[in-house]
């Protein structure tokens, strides 16, 4: 299937596509910021460049947009109908990088959260909100919001 859109205007819709300064992003720091967590912006010296990073806490947390780190058994998370394999191969990485990051923060020693677009829709805000303070609090090693599985898909 071909693209319906001309290359020009493809490209400069695919460079509009933040990779910081999202409103899912801005969502959790200022609820974080309210419950008195102070953190850094994207350390670029941390790998993965982690979205927040709370030093006191030794933690960090990604924001991860569903459809670009393929979310498992989420409805935002398809593989567009036009150059499939190259959306295949390209997503492929992003979740490989993912997996290799996590395990490089852990190898430094510090604790990684992951918090997906999805879980910060208006019903489910609060309590992701909720669960990464009680996380950062009690010293989890990993937390991941919203986990779907195929027994448990909301």
């Amino acid at each position: 299937m071909t693209d319906r859109i001309d290359k020009e205007t493809r490209s400069r819709i695919m460079s509009a596509v933040r990779s910081y300064g999202t409103r899912p992003e801005k969502l959790v720091r200022s609820a974080l910021h309210r419950q008195g967590f102070r953190f850094r912006l994207h350390i670029k010296q941390l790998p993965g460049t982690p979205d927040l990073a709370l030093r006191k806490y030794k933690a960090v947390v990604f924001i991860n947009g569903c459809f670009w780190h393929q979310h498992q058994n989420c409805k935002h998370s398809h593989i567009p109908q036009t150059r499939s394999e190259f959306w295949q191969k390209k997503f492929t990485r992003n979740m490989l990088r993912d997996q290799k990051v996590i395990y490089q923060l852990k190898m430094l020693g510090w604790r990684t959260a992951i918090i997906w677009e999805c879980g910060l829709n208006k019903i489910q805000y609060e309590d992701t909100v909720k669960r990464l303070v009680l996380w950062l609090r009690w010293r989890g090693e990993y937390l991941e919001i919203p986990v779907y599985d195929e027994f448990n898909e909301q």
